[in-house]
């Protein structure tokens, strides 16, 4: 059996579907060229008779990427078959997608007609797709929750008919892990013509095994997978590409493979989360903000001794910098003294244990320490006349204004200005600074929080840029929340030697 794992990414139409984060068709070609360029072999672009913008986003996607299948969603319908192939004109290589239910839920309650029915109805449409496109797959809808030996007729029926794939999904994330690969294995060892077509597996997350369904399925002969950015889709989710593309990077043993480039899931899993406005829980696996994070002292200790003790996956195969430790009241001496380093200080044991006593009393008042309160622990007081320094800026923004800030630097002790627009005030104005000095900084992380509550808070804003392979940190606080942006920005470039 081929080792290859096929993945057939449905975000642009499965995961569409989450109520709240649809993307206009632009926002589709987006994210369909970064699943190109990320190597999955599939992408179901959308149904398209279900509504028009739907189906100029098939018709723009197929335009728009070379290497990948486009796929189009159908029902067992005449009329959905019609319009998905013409909305696929233009793709390279193209997949009808279309199917029916096959559960007893579904045809006495939904469709209302009878088995025998659904396997005739089944049939005529792959064999009508085939008169569009070569590439036809078959979705048994509920086959989760649908008889085995009845399932096995319905398959065996829709290959005979010209089927080149056939999904089996858990469309209501009801089986469990081994009930799912035992039906897969069922249909390959009683569907005679199985050999023919390639099983798929679609899983949904509603009791939180989606994951699990969909490698019980690849074990037990499955070859493509269906899944989505960030696990996104109808109420729980779909299975998580990223979980699938890392189990089996992972887990050797399975003797499988991917053509996904693991080290752009974390860039396409923001850019997903981003274009939706659908933020990734902090404990999501592999993408969340807390996947490579540490903040207990005897896995930070471990962790910074050898990375493998607690982190089966290297950070950088995702496409993330390194792992985060994360300073606590429950860290160590061997964390603290981590972060001291990384700040420029070398003590012996006796500063670090006196700097410890201090940083646990602070820590039992914080949710957690940065870099600037290491600072003050350690002594280190910022007086004199700074390198840099922010001597005026000012912002012109509104609803019809495009945003522009003048930025007067200090430098070395003379002041130099610098103009700019951007796509907000802050970027205008980072722009700007970006003129007035000499070195090539990346923003790496910007966040913005809220000291004091009311219309006059006090904001302090961490930022994080990146200057030839290192990290260096700035931060400040302000009524003026673009201006501590602007100061904070320039407080970590001052710090690049």
């Amino acid at each position: 059996m081929d080792d290859k794992v096929i993945i057939f990414d449905t975000t642009l139409r499965d995961g569409e579907q989450v109520p709240g984060c649809q993307l206009n068709t632009v926002e589709k070609i987006e994210v369909a060229q970064a699943l190109e360029n990320l190597g999955v072999d599939i992408i179901e672009a959308g149904f398209p008779i279900s509504s028009p913008g739907d189906f100029k986003s098939v018709v723009e996607i197929s335009k728009s990427v070379t290497n990948p299948i486009i796929c189009a969603l159908t029902r067992a319908v005449k009329k959905d078959i019609e319009v998905a192939a013409e909305a696929l004109q233009y793709a390279k290589r193209k997949r009808i997608h279309t199917g029916i239910g096959t559960s007893p839920f579904h045809i006495e309650h939904k469709i209302r007609t009878t088995p025998e029915e659904i396997i005739r109805r089944a049939s005529d449409s792959v064999k009508y797709a085939k008169k569009f496109v070569e590439d036809v797959e078959f979705y048994a809808e509920d086959a989760g929750r649908s008889d085995n030996e009845y399932l096995a007729k319905v398959i065996e029926a829709v290959i005979k008919a010209g089927a080149t794939v056939v999904n089996i999904p858990d469309t209501t994330g009801y089986c469990l892990p081994e009930e799912y690969g035992a039906k897969i294995k069922f249909l390959k060892d009683n569907v005679p013509n199985i050999d023919k077509v390639i099983i798929s597996t679609h899983c949904h997350n509603d009791l939180g095994m989606a994951t699990a369904n969909t490698i019980m399925g690849v074990i037990n002969g499955a070859r493509q997978v269906e899944v989505t950015v960030n696990g996104i889709g109808e109420r729980a989710g779909n299975t998580s590409l990223e979980e699938i593309a890392m189990i089996i990077k992972s887990h050797h043993d399975l003797n499988l493979r991917t053509d996904i480039n693991t080290k752009m899931i974390y860039s396409i899993s923001r850019l997903v989360s981003t274009l939706m406005s659908m933020p990734v829980q902090a404990n999501k696996a592999i993408v969340g903000k807390n996947a490579f994070a540490h903040s207990s002292g005897i896995h930070q200790d471990g962790v910074l001794k050898k990375r493998d003790n607690y982190e089966i996956i290297d950070p950088v195969e995702v496409g993330i910098r390194e792992s985060s430790i994360i300073l606590t009241a429950r860290s160590g001496r061997a964390a603290l003294n981590h972060r001291l380093e990384l700040l420029g200080f070398k003590l012996n044991k006796e500063e670090i244990d006196d700097i410890y006593h201090s940083f646990l009393q602070l820590a039992d008042k914080k949710k957690d320490i940065n870099d600037e309160d290491i600072r003050i622990l350690t002594g280190e007081v910022s007086h004199g006349e700074k390198k840099l320094k922010l001597e005026h800026l000012q912002v012109a923004c509104g609803k019809s204004v495009m945003p522009v800030a003048t930025v007067g630097l200090r430098v070395n002790g003379e002041v130099h200005v610098a103009t700019s627009t951007g796509n907000g005030p802050i970027d205008a104005a980072f722009t700007a600074v970006k003129q007035l000095i000499s070195k090539t900084v990346h923003l790496e992380e910007f966040l913005i929080q809220a000291i004091t509550k009311g219309s006059d808070d006090l904001g302090k804003v961490h930022i994080q840029v990146e200057h030839q392979g290192n990290i260096y940190y700035g931060f400040s606080a302000n009524t003026d929340i673009i201006t501590a942006s602007v100061e904070a920005f320039i407080d970590a470039i001052s710090k690049i030697k």
